[in-house]
């Protein structure tokens, strides 16, 4: 009886260390990277960060993602957004939509005139990019998260890789830094790294351009969310957010982080809702600031909230239905 209870103890004591240890890289990570190591606030708006309100874990949250490519940038400069992602999560429905932006969507950047969206950013920071989304948008976003190249590959490797179909060959020669960003893959199912990861979302010379290249982002997204739900994954997760670390910026608590993580692990993965911005139809194109796309902003809108209204449950669509019958 006596060797029970010191098993039991050790496994306590085991138990109360690992989450100790996961406890700590988690709270090392989010203070980390809320450091504004690679886009400065800029503007006067640096205080905005410290003013949001903390997410209640009930409302739907929407949280715009800028991977930004730094390479040639002095040490404060800005860089573009080279894609922009806004995921509105819905907590209540345990999913969330994902709405790639074209990064030629030209835009009224608010104080700063018209001009591609992708330059928010450099223009007045994070808060001007996040500002210039729900503007255009019409939905409320206050919280962002930065990455840029490398941390886009760090992330990738950490998690061991994601398992993509390859729709076609895909080959370009970058002539800047000597090759480095060469894209060279091979049409089919496969794992791909951190490097042929970027390559695979990076690729844009298809006959539909931006458009194809915001598709396959939101495919890897949407296989990088499978694989940290994955449980060898979480297993991995301090190494996984010591790899990241220097590559990532966010404005998001610590507390919505946590909530957040939490809830990551119930959203359905399986039916996502995937969409571009603006969508067919719903822009012309313009040769005003070399060639953009200019939106109708009212049917953008309109489309965004079509798709991310409250999934109807089969009771209520039950009582509805009986309301329309006796009704008529």
């Amino acid at each position: 009886m006596k060797i029970w209870k010191r098993v039991l103890l050790l496994l306590l004591v085991v138990m109360a260390a690992t989450a100790g240890y996961y406890g700590y890289s988690f709270y090392q990570f989010a203070q980390n990277i809320q450091e504004p190591n690679i886009a400065p606030p800029s503007g006067g708006n640096s205080t905005k960060a410290a003013e949001i309100p903390e997410w209640d874990g009930k409302e739907r949250v929407n949280i715009l993602l800028m991977g930004v490519d730094r390479r040639g940038m002095k040490n404060n400069g800005l860089p573009r957004s080279d894609s922009m992602m806004l995921v509105s999560i819905d907590p209540t429905g345990k999913r969330y939509d994902m709405f790639s932006i074209l990064r030629d969507t030209y835009v009224d950047i608010p104080g700063k005139g018209s001009s591609r969206i992708n330059s928010a950013i450099v223009e007045g920071g994070p808060e001007l990019a996040m500002e210039t989304v729900s503007q255009f948008t019409g939905l409320p976003v206050d919280r962002y998260v930065i990455t840029d190249f490398e941390g886009f590959k760090a992330l990738i490797d950490a998690v061991g890789g994601v398992e993509i179909d390859v729709e076609k060959n895909m080959y370009y020669h970058d002539p800047t830094d000597k090759g480095v960003y060469d894209i060279n893959l091979k049409k089919g199912l496969q794992k791909l790294d951190g490097d042929k990861a970027l390559q695979y979302v990076r690729f844009r010379h298809d006959a539909t351009s931006d458009y194809t290249r915001t598709e396959r982002q939101r495919k890897l997204m949407t296989a990088v969310v499978d694989q940290m739900k994955n449980g060898t994954t979480l297993i991995q997760l301090p190494t996984i957010l010591k790899e990241v670390t220097p590559y990532v910026q966010t404005n998001i608590s610590s507390a919505d982080m946590l909530k957040l993580s939490a809830l990551g692990l119930k959203l359905n993965t399986l039916e996502p809702g995937n969409y571009q911005l603006p969508p067919m139809g719903m822009f012309r194109e313009s040769h005003r600031a070399g060639s953009v796309l200019v939106p109708d902003v009212d049917q953008v809108q309109s489309f965004i909230q079509e798709k991310t209204k409250p999934a109807i449950s089969e009771a209520e669509r039950t009582i509805e239905s009986n309301t329309d019958s006796t009704q008529n």
